[in-house]
Parts: C-alpha cells; structure tokens; sequence
C-alpha cells in the first residue's frame, strides 16, 4: 500500500440547516395622536348639556342650603344672607323631618320588594308561554311604561274613587264585602298604600323587559343538567337562574330603589297638589317647605339631605355597572 493510500480522508461538515421562516408579526397599528382626545371631544356637548341642565341647579341648591333665604330674599328687597349650617340644624332636629324620612324608606323599600318579585314573576312565566302571547304582552307592558305619570296617576284616582271606582265596586261585589263609599285615601297607610301600587304599576314593565332580556342569556345546558341531578324547579331557579342573573338584579333594585325614593307626581297630583302630613315623603316635604311655607334655604336643605342619602345607593349602582363591564 502507498503513502497515498494510508491517509486518512478530510471530514466533511454536514451542510447547516437553513433558519426557520419568522413567525408572521401582526401588523402594528399606528396610533393617531391626539386619540386619547377624541372620546372627550365627542362627548363634550353631551356633558356641557349635563353641566347645564344640573350642574348650575345643583350648585344653586348647595348655595341656597347655607343662606338664609325667603320671600323678602326673592323679590330682592333684602339680601341672602349665609347661615352656615343653621339650616341643617334645624331640619335634623325636626322629629316631623326624621318621621318623612322613616316613611319615604319603607315606602321605596316596599314599592322595590314587590316590583322586583312581580317583575320575576312575570318575567318566568314569559319564557314559558307561546311566541304570540309573549309579543301581546310585551306591547302592553310598553304601552302601560309609555303612559305619562300624571295621566296614570289620574286613572289611579278614579279607580279607587270612593263613590264612583272601579276597585270597590269589585270588591263590594264579593259576598260579606261592603265597600261602596269606602274612602281609601282616609288613612295615610291605605292611601300609601294605592300610591305604591301606582308607583310598581309604573315600574314593573320596565323590570320585566329586562328580566325576560336576561333570562335569554341563562345556559340551557345548566339547566339541563341541574334537573338531571334532581333539582325541582326552585332548585334550578335558586342554584342556576338566580345567579346568571345577580348583576342585573342588583342593578334593577338598585335603579328601583333611586327611582322610588324620589316620588313625586304619585303622591303629588293624587292628592291635588297639597298632600297632608301623613303623605309626606321626602321630595314632597321638600316642596312644601320651600313653596308653602315660602322657606326655600330650608327646601334646599332637605334636597340636599335627600341627595346625600341617595349618594350611596348611586354607588352601589356604579361599582355594579362596573362590574359588568370588567365581565364583559
């Protein structure tokens, strides 16, 4: 053998493998500037409008609450005078004060109790019927929501009419019943308690239509599976319904309670402008004081008081409107 053929041949490297292909980048969007800006410009008139049309209301009602403030203040012969916290004082230690606002709670709460419950119950009992019906039933609900509140409440006054109503004679019409002539407005609990039914007459359209809406989105299949596990129908209601439909629960009585306690046109036109002392309720107590008695710095305390007292609750509905937007 030669030397040529004793040594030994070169390596050769094996050949490098080509770079895998970039993984397609989403294209990037450039920003405009200014963008952050352009939500505020576009609900710029909507918030001049608001600041307008409350705004200058509510910072006239701050300002009158901390003036002396009458008739002689009204027509300019003497001039308002600031009293500091006098007005507040002497509204939190009116015991008449504290008996309105005891009345107004139990009536927004009674008034919320049953809206939200007949609200449920009306809403159930849609998904249940046949397409046709449902549709009857919604358009009637948005004819009753539709009816402005003076004209409600005044078909209202003629139903309960001590003479001339519908609601006695039907009850009058059940043996052992006499109610002719029955005057319900005679006590301020019974008379409270026809403006209640007036106020969740009002309300419950508005319930329902959410309700039904939110009832749409309540998985079958949990459902399903739930009455397979031996759940009744209260059963799938508490474990299933009910919490699928928390937030809008908590929302609607929320809005309720808002709504509720600040009645006015109910108790107002139903009693012909000039409610007694046992149909006082907050807003309505408020008006007295500022254009019967003519003390408006007084008036606007209490508006005041009344807008403090809703503070929380208007809370409550904003952390929960929050709350379903962060789910969404």
């Amino acid at each position: 053998m030669s030397a040529a053929d004793t040594t030994t041949p070169a390596k050769v490297p094996p050949p490098r493998q080509a770079p895998p292909p970039p993984a397609d980048e989403p294209p990037r969007v450039s920003r405009p500037s200014g963008g952050a800006a352009v939500p505020w410009l576009l609900l710029a008139p909507c918030l001049l409008i608001l600041a307008l049309v409350m705004g200058y209301p509510l910072a006239r009602l701050v300002t009158l609450s901390f003036q002396r403030f009458g008739q002689s203040q009204l027509w300019g012969f003497q001039p308002a005078e600031s009293v500091g916290f006098d007005n507040f004082a002497k509204v939190l230690g009116d015991g008449e004060f504290w008996t309105v606002v005891v009345r107004t709670i139990v009536f927004a709460a009674g008034a919320v109790v049953f809206t939200m419950v007949i609200g449920m119950a009306i809403a159930l009992l849609l998904q249940r019927v046949s397409g046709w019906l449902k549709v009857l039933i919604n358009i009637v609900l948005v004819a009753s929501w539709g009816m402005p509140v003076i004209v409600a409440t005044t078909v209202f006054k003629w139903l309960f009419d001590s003479d001339y109503g519908v609601f006695n004679a039907l009850l009058s019409k059940l043996p052992g019943v006499e109610m002719i002539g029955h005057n319900w407005f005679a006590s301020g609990p019974e008379g409270l308690a026809v403006i209640m039914l007036l106020v969740v007459w009002g309300a419950v359209p508005f319930v329902v239509i959410t309700l039904s809406a939110g009832l749409t989105q309540v998985p079958k299949e949990l459902e399903e599976a739930a009455r397979l596990d031996g759940a009744g129908s209260w059963g799938v209601f508490r474990y299933v319904t009910l919490p699928v439909l928390k937030p809008i629960i908590v929302m609607l009585t929320t809005l309720s309670v808002i709504w509720d306690m600040g009645v006015f046109p109910q108790v107002f036109v139903m009693r012909g402008g000039h409610p007694e002392p046992e149909f006082q309720v907050l807003n309505t107590y408020s008006y007295d004081r500022a254009f019967v008695v003519n003390d408006y710095a007084q008036g606007s305390a209490i508006a005041l008081i009344t807008v403090l007292l809703l503070l929380g609750v208007v809370a409550v509905y904003m952390r929960q409107m929050l709350k379903i937007g962060e789910v969404e």
